[in-house]
């Protein structure tokens, strides 16, 4: 979903409240015992007004395996005010199980049935959605994972459309995801709606994210962006010449 060096900051903005929070996302390549892994870091955090409001930061370090593309760990971390939160869920794709250890599993590991395809968390997902190839109309099965829960999602490709952002206008395809393949739960059977813009250039970058709830929207529109260090240009082969 996110390439070694790249970061990307987005501003966020929940129903009249512009600037409210701030979503970060990093990838640095890291070497593990089982080989290379990619470690994509999320940071979520309000500010101004809504800060003062309601005081939050949560932190998501997703583990891929570069090898096979797969995710390996999660660990999320989230304050509220003073109330903590945390969990760390392990992939076994052999055994297709799930080992969650956090507060909805009172201190002991649990074990997760998985369902078909390769899990992700929300924003994981989203984002890898820009490596995709859907046309107007195309859908694509996703797997989500929330703390203890999957979630079989499809997404749809339901439009084009352009999006202005502090990084300019962009051409962008509107994808949605929908809980069509079991009975909708969560933040799907409340009728909240997900969708995220990509842009239809070579960057194929996530310009714009929203979670429509009914009590309001929140949407993250992308702020800056950091790309992949650039090569070094080799330099030209030298030739040492004697009389």
């Amino acid at each position: 979903p996110v390439r070694e060096g790249e970061r990307l900051t987005y501003r966020v903005s929940w129903a009249v409240v512009l600037g409210a929070g701030e979503i970060t996302i990093s990838a640095q390549r890291e070497t593990r015992a089982e080989g290379p892994s990619l470690l994509v870091i999320a940071t979520t955090a309000t500010r101004r007004l809504a800060r003062m409001l309601l005081p939050f930061d949560a932190e998501a370090r997703s583990v891929f395996d570069l090898q096979t593309g797969r995710l390996v760990s999660l660990h999320e971390t989230s304050t509220q005010r003073s109330k903590r939160s945390e969990h760390q869920v392990t992939f076994d794709y052999t055994a297709r199980r799930a080992t969650y250890l956090g507060s909805k599993s009172s201190g002991a590991a649990r074990l997760l049935e998985m369902p078909p395809g390769d899990p992700t968390d929300l924003i994981m997902g989203l984002l890898q959605t820009r490596t995709w190839d859907l046309k107007p109309g195309d859908k694509r099965d996703a797997l989500v994972l929330f703390a203890d829960d999957f979630y079989e999602l499809t997404i749809y490709h339901t439009r084009g459309e352009a999006v202005r952002t502090p990084l300019g206008t962009f051409d962008t395809m509107v994808l949605e995801p929908r809980m069509e393949q079991t009975p909708p739960k969560g933040m799907f059977k409340r009728g909240s709606t997900v969708r995220v813009w990509i842009a239809k250039d070579e960057r194929r970058l996530p310009v714009k994210f929203e979670v429509e709830f009914k009590i309001g929207t929140g949407t993250a529109t992308l702020e800056s962006y950091q790309g992949p260090p650039v090569p070094p240009t080799a330099a030209p082969h030298e030739t040492n010449s004697r009389p």
